[in-house]
């Protein structure tokens, strides 16, 4: 096709690109001098409507868009000749070669340049996915991003193209929708036909896994949907955990937006300051009793009791004698003459309410379990005695679940100056209320158990672990300037 004339118009120079019925060529306006690149659908036995469809909705989108970082749309026109019989799409050229070029020719990418092509991107995205009604590429990957050369300390000038599978929210809703994408970089919502903005998020966060590992996303391992990608790259934890974060196989569990995305990749050293960096318990420690139940919809933590302890001895002890003090005061109290004997009687009130919770905080570490559960709409934490269950606090909105902080074993100072052990604890805040595990709840007794907890629930909420024992210790050095 060298040489051909198009649209009595544009010239070709060059074929750049091939397959089933489509042809990318690089051609030259005869009228303007420019060369521009041509997208070519052509009729033949293995054409399809869905082609077509697909084919005018991108010129359609591109005729719509004005961004510095996207092709421009210049023509488009039926093509009859010949050899040929189709349609054409004109768009301006960009002079630059795509990732997967520049990856197949060995070079590398720093953490910092990874960071650069992530925010210019994420720039585009928030432009595609703010227009009315929001533009989903859906196809984001290596080969259709281009990239310019180095200038500087900057990575190069960065341009997504290729909007061959392009979708707006409108068409989605409308129930016009064709399974495109390349695996590898499809979050699983897209090969079920729906696709949203975060869609796009994770095949930005798939696209910069492959560029860190030079390593296919698909020929990763995976565990529960996960691409696997820690073990042989060399990064940050920030930005490990949030690479984790776009590619999270629950959409619901992704950024929600370009911008939050942009936001979080924004403030490293916020993140870096506030997140806990504890052992990577990853899998349960030998010899724990809780137990845990994770799946898409669910995620479980049951706290068997701890059992017998020597300890209980004295309180179970204790707990009899308080009781059957308070029950020889009561019945001496009532056998008073009415009324009388009531103020004497209700004085004993509180006295039976100690003595209650000494009786069932005894029997809870005999025989009760806690429960805490998280679903898609809230988050519940549960004492279990045998057919009796109450909550503390009350359940809360799944939604309203912002924080997970792990605070280890420390010691505070009271007025006296005298210390007391904090044993480690784990706190999730929902709203106003807080859900806390502790060292000692029921059979959990050691750090290694809630923090492998607290792994657990940071990878299926989607949430850092955060630390505010720095500012505890932090507080206190504060006070002690104060005093001095």
């Amino acid at each position: 096709m060298v040489s051909e004339i198009l649209g009595d118009r544009y010239e070709v120079q060059q074929l750049l690109g091939k397959k089933s019925g489509r042809r990318t060529l690089l051609a030259r306006d005869q009228i303007t001098g420019e060369l521009v690149v041509i997208k070519l659908l052509t009729f033949g036995s293995d054409f399809e409507w869905d082609d077509l469809k697909l084919f005018e909705r991108e010129a359609e989108t591109l005729k719509s868009l004005s961004h510095p970082a996207i092709p421009r749309y210049l023509d488009y026109f039926e093509v009859n000749s010949p050899k040929i019989k189709g349609f054409a799409l004109v768009q301006s050229y960009i002079p630059a070669q795509t990732l997967e070029q520049y990856l197949q020719a060995g070079r590398t990418f720093t953490e910092a340049e990874v960071k650069q092509l992530a925010t210019a991107l994420l720039e585009i995205l928030i432009y595609l996915h703010g227009l009315h009604p929001p533009v989903i590429h859906r196809d984001i990957k290596p080969s259709n991003i281009l990239l310019g050369e180095r200038s500087g300390n900057s990575v190069g000038q960065v341009y997504l193209v290729d909007f061959g599978s392009v979708q707006t929210v409108l068409a989605a809703e409308s129930g016009t929708r064709t399974v495109v994408g390349t695996y590898g970089y499809m979050p699983p919502e897209q090969f079920g036909g729906r696709t949203v903005p975060a869609s796009d998020l994770y095949s930005l966060g798939a696209t910069l896994i492959y560029l860190v590992t030079g390593t296919h996303p698909a020929d990763l391992p995976q565990h529960d949907f996960r691409i696997q990608f820690e073990s042989v790259i060399d990064l940050s934890p920030g930005l490990t955990r949030w690479l984790k974060w776009l590619t999270e196989p629950s959409v619901e569990r992704r950024p929600s937006s370009a911008v939050e995305a942009l936001k979080a990749l924004d403030q490293p050293q916020l993140t870096r300051a506030n997140t806990l960096i504890i052992g990577n318990y990853t899998a349960k420690p030998a010899g724990s009793k809780v137990q845990l139940t994770k799946n898409d919809d669910i995620l479980e933590i049951l706290i068997p009791p701890v059992g017998f302890k020597p300890s209980m001895m004295f309180t179970g002890v204790f707990a009899i004698a308080w009781n059957s003090f308070i029950l020889f005061w009561t019945i001496g109290a009532l056998s008073a003459p009415f009324p009388l004997n009531l103020p004497f009687a209700l004085f004993s009130l509180p006295f039976w309410g100690v003595g209650f919770f000494m009786i069932s905080t005894l029997l809870m570490g005999l025989l009760g379990n806690i429960r805490l559960r998280v679903d898609q709409q809230r988050i519940a934490f549960t004492y279990e005695l045998w057919r009796w269950k109450f909550h503390r606090p009350q359940p809360s909105p799944r939604e309203s679940i912002t924080k997970l902080v792990y605070i280890p074993k420390h010691f505070t100072k009271d007025s006296d100056g005298d210390k007391t052990s904090v044993p480690t604890q784990l706190d999730i805040w929902a709203g106003v209320h807080k859900y806390q595990l502790s060292a000692n709840s029921g059979a959990i007794q050691s750090e290694a158990e809630l923090e492998w907890l607290a792994h657990e629930l940071s990878d299926w909420l989607g949430i850092e672990i955060t630390n505010e024992l720095p500012t505890l210790i932090m507080n206190e050095k504060r006070t002690k300037g104060l005093e001095n």
